[in-house]
């Protein structure tokens, strides 16, 4: 029987100590029906320790936590049934092609037409054409990719992404943004833990900053811009991002990057 369920995933006073380090100090957050909610913070902060408690993975010493409307503790099966969970590396198999690697899972979840939901997967993640080939072509990007399709197989409500950037360029960093947004536009519940301030900014519709164990801070982006003084305003001749230069002289892609870099050389 699922608890009362308000939203897809709730931490009241959760903790959790390794022997003498206490890692997470009493978290709480809750997570609205298909948003994306980014948990901030740098390394040793807790994050992948909240990841592990709500997809059973680990136990907490203190607290409740609930998932997709089911107790962690105590509705476990239905809690693992309801999730998917993509770790910081990609978890794909190099020898098989793209379409094999979704059509394994399927069959593995005992889907049925596993051969149309890898179909389908690549062409919602822009594999398609790549399908074919092994992954260990594959850039890192398409690497990403491919691991959340995987993860979506059987339609989980919710999907909780650990880093999911973690030693990508910054091309295949877009590419799995514009994954994640999609998830979201699916209706799918995304939890994304991270320490890049950018993807917070770019992906998040609420974000909460775990530190030292705790929540400090959690509200939406303007939210949190709001909570400090208003910045004076000067005029200042722009100058380019290293973001802004980096497209520009790759064009977006390895193919045009090559020609702009030639152009650029001639002139």
């Amino acid at each position: 029987m699922k608890t009362q369920k308000q939203s897809a995933i709730r931490l009241r006073g959760l903790e959790k100590s390794y022997k003498d380090l206490r890692v997470l100090r009493g978290v709480d957050f809750d997570v609205a029906p298909g948003s994306i909610f980014a948990l901030l913070g740098s390394n040793g902060a807790g994050k992948t320790t909240v990841v592990r408690i709500l997809s059973t993975l680990l136990k907490a010493d203190k607290g409740t936590a609930a998932v997709n409307g089911f107790d962690v503790a105590a509705q476990s099966a239905n809690v693992r049934e309801s999730i998917s969970l993509t770790g910081q590396f990609a978890a794909v198999d190099e020898i098989l092609s793209g379409r094999e690697n979704l059509v394994l899972v399927a069959r593995l979840r005992h889907m049925e037409e596993p051969g149309a939901i890898a179909d389908d997967l690549l062409s919602r993640f822009s594999l398609t054409e790549a399908g074919g080939r092994r992954v260990s072509t594959y850039s890192g990007g398409m690497r990403r990719r491919l691991d959340i399709a995987m993860s979506l197989i059987g339609n989980p409500p919710v999907i909780f992404l650990d880093e999911p950037t973690t030693g990508l360029d910054p091309q295949a960093r877009v590419e799995v943004w514009e994954a994640v947004k999609n998830l979201a536009g699916s209706g799918t519940t995304v939890l994304l833990t991270t320490q890049y301030l950018d993807e917070a900014e770019q992906l998040a519709d609420r974000i909460a900053i775990l530190h030292r164990g705790r929540i400090i801070v959690n509200g939406t982006l303007a939210e949190l811009r709001a909570m400090l003084p208003p910045a004076e305003v000067e005029y200042v001749e722009k100058q380019p991002t290293l973001e802004d230069v980096f497209f520009a002289v790759t064009g977006g892609s390895d193919t045009d990057g090559e020609d702009r870099r030639t152009a650029l050389e001639k002139k």
